[in-house]
């Protein structure tokens, strides 16, 4: 697609570059969440940050008012250049568009003639030129001086299956900015823009979310807002893993507020007029669907009440949405997602595991065992009152008093830190004193995998070390006579998995008849599942090991691996496949694994009974 360049006269406007002050709404929020408000960088003009943005960038969400006075969102683009300085601060914009659904393109050109110029009037217009793959990103604010909407005509080249298709919308927009601010790249998924046809056809319209509408909004990495004073718009992306926008209702959504810049400018702006507009696009597709609606900030207990492990949410209600298929005007190869993202935080409603941590006493490490090079058994003394556990329940702990060194806006060393709360949950992999009403020590058998858990294995258990315990939970019980089967199987995957199983070993049948255990783990772990073996040898005779890694191991290793075939385990040095699964003649299964082998088990045990505890939040 190519694109002429512009030709208006902008030499009558001009702007005059000013600083811009906090406004009313913003400043609101600082003195909610108690932080100091310090400058504001953004400028009363278009950079020449933002000038090389807008060179360089294929994509530009944008959004204006409509006539009702509730924001709308859009996304324009596939290519470089589509917008362009004209001098004075006035830009220029020709981009192909979907003329017939955007509500956007609506709300500034309407159904105005081909070519027609309609006159902007001063009205309103935010927009955020970002480049995904460079997750670089610039904001701007201005007011329409004009546009039109035209045809243009297509050229695909070497593309025969495209004879016939409709003439393509295209939008040319003069804006007078006003404002720009450059922000970080944070939470940004890369993805590798090409400019593509516009075919779109209207999927759902209305006043709730269709189901598509739902799979869509949970499906998406990212999505684009805009929100208004009366005196000024902003646009900007949220972005987090798929999932990370929650779908209350048919007609409520929410999510978290991650780490950010602090200027909180969305919603300073929301605090005032808490309409908004939603765009969310799937670039692989090019369906996208918009939304507008009312806001509700949620800040400390009342975020972390709807969205448990989150000080700062948004809680969106729908007033309208629209769901357009082949709507954008560009396709997007997926290719790496930000480094800062956090884990996906579900709805207290879905079960989110934090929702039920309520109570908070004083565990001390009294014992460490090392059994691997990676993974240890640490022992807890709960004195003086103990504390009640079932065999396979987990225990959560609040390390943020060990590990959290409060507020920086980028932290490229650790950048999942930055929103991380420091509570993880580990299943008790020790077994409770029969009647004993309360226990004084607990095991946990873990892995080191990240920074609390390197934290917990620097620890001298001679030191006193302390850590809050915050809660005890969960309901994994292995139950070999419920499900009409005589075998019962156990998937214990990255070593640790065996976890839950350990707790309840005392319980069990451990016939090679009765129990099953396929345990998947490193081979430089070995010495764990020798340890596990020794210490209850008839489970060896149940039990097939695969290990994966390199086989170039230490004589430690060989001979951990003597010592488990002596014991009778079967060991395989290779992964676990579906065929070791299939050959195991059981309807129900107990699992226990991290998310990509937990994903990959579940596709094998497909029409299949599996019970897992699920530690997503």
């Amino acid at each position: 697609m190519n694109h002429s360049r512009f030709s208006w006269d902008t030499t009558a406007m001009s702007m005059l570059a000013m600083a811009i002050p906090f406004h009313e709404g913003e400043s609101r929020v600082h003195k909610l969440l108690k932080i100091e408000q310090g400058d504001n960088p953004t400028a009363g003009m278009l950079t020449q940050q933002a000038v090389f943005m807008l060179h360089k960038a294929p994509l530009l969400a944008i959004g204006t008012l409509d006539s009702e006075g509730f924001p709308w969102t859009s996304l324009w683009g596939g290519e470089s250049s589509f917008s362009e300085p004209l001098g004075n601060g006035i830009i220029g914009t020709r981009t192909p568009v979907d003329r017939t659904w955007d509500p956007v393109v609506q709300a500034l050109v309407g159904q105005s003639e081909n070519g027609k110029m309609v006159k902007g009037n001063d009205k309103m217009v935010s927009g955020l030129s970002i480049d995904p793959m460079a997750r670089k990103r610039v904001k701007l604010f201005g007011r329409m001086v004009g546009g039109c909407i035209d045809e243009l005509e297509t050229e695909p080249k070497d593309q025969p299956e495209h004879t016939g298709m409709p003439k393509q919308g295209q939008i040319q927009l003069i804006t007078s900015i006003e404002q720009s601010l450059g922000n970080c790249p944070k939470y940004i998924t890369q993805y590798e823009i090409q400019p593509a046809l516009v075919t779109s056809k209207l999927a759902y319209e209305g006043a709730s979310l269709s189901a598509e509408a739902k799979a869509l909004i949970l499906g998406a990495d990212m999505f684009f807002l805009s929100s208004a004073t009366d005196k000024d718009m902003d646009s900007n992306i949220r972005g987090g893993p798929a999932g990370f926008v929650r779908v209350i209702s048919d007609t409520e959504i929410a999510y978290p507020e991650y780490s950010g810049n602090r200027l909180y400018q969305s919603l300073g702006n929301l605090n005032l007029n808490p309409k908004i507009g939603i765009v969310f696009p799937n670039y692989e597709t090019g369906d996208v669907l918009y939304m507008t609606g009312i806001s509700e900030t949620l800040i400390g207990s009342d975020a972390s009440t709807l969205l448990p492990g989150s000080n700062l949410a948004l809680k969106i209600k729908v007033r309208k949405v629209r769901l357009v298929k082949n709507g954008l005007p560009f396709r997007g190869t997926r290719k790496e997602p930000s480094p800062y993202n956090p884990l996906v935080r579900t709805l207290a409603s879905e079960g989110n595991i934090k929702s039920t941590l309520s109570s908070r006493k004083t565990v001390q490490l009294i014992r460490k065992t090392i059994l691997a090079p990676t993974v240890a058994r640490f022992t807890f003394s709960v004195l003086p009152d103990g504390v009640k556990y079932l065999p396979g329940q987990w225990a959560a702990f609040d390390f943020s008093e060990h590990l959290d060194i409060g507020y920086s806006h980028m932290r490229n060393d650790d950048p999942r830190s930055l929103n991380d709360d420091f509570v993880r949950t580990f299943t008790i992999s020790s077994t409770p004193k029969a009647g004993v009403e309360s226990q004084n020590e607990f095991d946990i058998t873990i892995r080191k995998v990240g920074t609390v858990t390197d934290h917990l294995f620097q620890q001298n258990d001679r030191a006193g070390f302390e850590v809050p315990l915050v809660g005890i939970g969960g309901e994994f019980k292995i139950d070999q006579d419920a499900h009409g089967q005589r075998l019962t199987p156990f998937l214990a995957g990255g070593g640790v998995g065996i976890t839950p199983l350990l707790g309840q070993l005392d319980a069990l049948d451990k016939s090679p008849d009765r129990l099953k255990l396929l345990w998947t783990m490193r081979i430089a772990d070995s010495g764990f599942a020798l340890d596990v073996l020794k210490k209850t040898p008839a489970l060896a005779k149940c039990t097939s090991i695969f290990f994966t890694g390199s086989r170039a191991t230490s004589v430690e290793t060989e001979s951990s691996l003597a010592e488990l075939v002596e014991l009778g385990a079967n060991v395989e040095t290779r992964r676990i496949g579906k065929i070791d699964i299939d050959a195991v003649d059981a309807n129900t299964w107990y699992l226990c694994a991290g998310n990509p082998l937990r994903r990959e088990l579940l596709a094998w045990l497909e029409g299949k009974t599996v019970v897992f505890e699920n530690f997503d939040y």
